[in-house]
C-alpha cells in the first residue's frame, strides 16, 4: 500500500492473517494483529487488506452505481450509449425492449433499491391520506354532537368532547405502538394511528368552529319555515363546511409527515426503510437520498394544502362580503 511517499507491505496468510512488515503510519488502521487493515487516501478514497481479498474504493462526486448497479448491461457506459442502445440498439435481452430492461434495472437496483423506496414511500403518501380522510369523516357528525349550540344535550355534549380528550390525551406514536402490536407491522396499523389520533382533535376543532358560528343565518332559515334538518343544511353548512376542509387539508399535510416518524416503529412506510438503513451505521448515502424524497414530497403537498386552503378562505371571505352588502340569508337561499 503507497500513498504519496509512503509505502507498507503486507504478508497475507489466506483466511488466516494479515500482518504490516513495518509499523503502521497514521493513515492505515489495524484494529488488533492480523485483523483486516483500514487503508486511507483521503478524499480519493480507501480500501480494506483483508485475509481473502483486498477491496478498494473510489471516491469521486456524485453517488456510485445510482441509476445503474454492477448486474446491469447498461452498467459504466455513458449516458449516449445508453440513450441510443434504448432508442435503436439490437435487444439486449430478446425477451423484452431495452427500454424496458432499462427500467427493470433501475427499479431493482441492488444497492439503491428504488423500487421499494418509492413503493414505501407511495406507501407512506397513502396511509397520510386514508387516516386524514377516515378522521374527517367520522369527526364531522360528531363535531355536531358536542357542539352546544347545534345539539342541546349536555350530556351529549360531554360524552362526544370527553370521546375527543381520550384520542387526543395519547400522542399518534403511541397509538401506532398499540396498533403494530394488534395488526403487525404494517400501513394498517399506521392508518389506524393517524385516524384515531386525528379523529379526536379534528373532532374538538370542528365542534368549536360550530360553536363560533353566526346565528343569524340559523335564524333566516328558521323565518321560512325550514325543517331542523334543513337549519343545519343551509344555516350552518355553508358558513362551516370551507374551514373543515381548510382544517383537513392542513392535518393531511401535517400527516405525511408524521407517517414518516410512526413507520419507524413498525408503522410501514419509509419511515421503517429509513429506520433500517440507519440503524446498519453504513448506509448513510442510502439514508440521505430517502430523507431528500421526503422533503420533495412534503414540499410538494405543502404548496398543494396552501393552495387549496388560500382557495377555500377567498370562497368564505367572498361570501361574508356578500352577506354584508345586504342580501339576507333568507333571500341567499332563495
Amino acid at each position: 500500500m503507497t500513498r504519496g511517499g509512503e509505502s507498507v507491505i503486507f504478508d497475507i496468510a489466506k483466511d488466516s492473517s494479515v500482518t504490516p512488515r513495518t509499523p503502521l503510519p497514521d493513515w492505515i488502521e489495524q484494529r488488533r494483529p492480523g485483523s483486516t487493515a483500514y487503508v486511507s487516501f483521503g478524499f480519493l478514497g480507501r480500501a480494506e487488506v483483508q485475509n481473502d481479498e483486498v477491496v478498494a474504493w473510489r471516491r469521486f462526486f456524485g453517488w456510485a452505481n445510482f441509476v445503474f448497479d454492477t448486474n446491469s448491461p447498461f452498467w459504466g457506459k455513458p449516458f449516449g450509449e445508453v440513450a441510443s442502445l434504448i432508442i435503436s440498439g439490437a435487444h439486449v435481452d430478446p425477451s423484452r425492449s431495452n427500454a424496458a430492461l432499462a427500467w427493470d434495472n433501475i427499479l431493482n437496483n441492488a444497492e439503491w433499491q428504488h423500487g421499494d423506496v418509492w413503493l414505501k414511500l407511495l406507501q407512506t403518501i397513502v396511509m397520510a391520506f386514508v387516516g386524514t380522510v377516515l378522521a374527517s369523516i367520522v369527526a364531522f357528525p360528531l363535531a355536531f354532537l358536542a357542539a352546544r349550540n347545534v345539539t342541546p344535550s349536555r350530556i351529549a355534549n360531554q360524552v362526544t368532547k370527553r370521546f375527543f380528550d381520550f384520542q387526543r390525551s395519547v400522542d399518534m406514536l403511541i397509538w401506532a405502538l398499540f396498533f403494530t402490536r394488534g395488526f403487525g407491522p404494517g400501513p394498517l396499523a399506521g392508518m389506524s394511528a393517524i385516524f384515531f389520533t386525528d379523529t379526536g382533535t379534528l373532532g374538538k376543532l370542528y365542534s368549536e368552529a360550530l360553536e363560533n358560528i353566526d346565528d343569524k343565518q340559523r335564524e333566516g332559515i328558521r323565518s321560512v319555515g325550514a325543517t331542523p334538518a334543513m337549519v343545519q343544511r343551509y344555516g350552518v353548512l355553508p358558513q362551516v363546511l370551507p374551514v373543515f376542509l381548510s382544517q383537513s387539508l392542513y392535518f393531511w399535510e401535517s400527516n405525511t409527515r408524521s407517517a414518516t416518524i410512526i413507520g419507524a416503529v413498525g408503522a410501514g412506510g419509509i419511515g421503517l426503510k429509513l429506520w433500517e438503513a440507519m440503524r446498519t451505521n453504513t448506509n448513510w448515502a442510502n439514508v440521505f437520498y430517502m430523507v431528500l424524497l421526503i422533503l420533495v414530497v412534503v414540499f410538494v403537498f405543502d404548496n398543494i394544502s396552501s393552495y387549496l386552503r388560500r382557495k377555500l378562505m377567498g370562497t368564505v371571505a367572498n361570501g361574508n362580503d356578500e352577506r354584508r352588502a345586504g342580501f339576507p340569508p333568507a333571500v341567499q337561499i332563495a
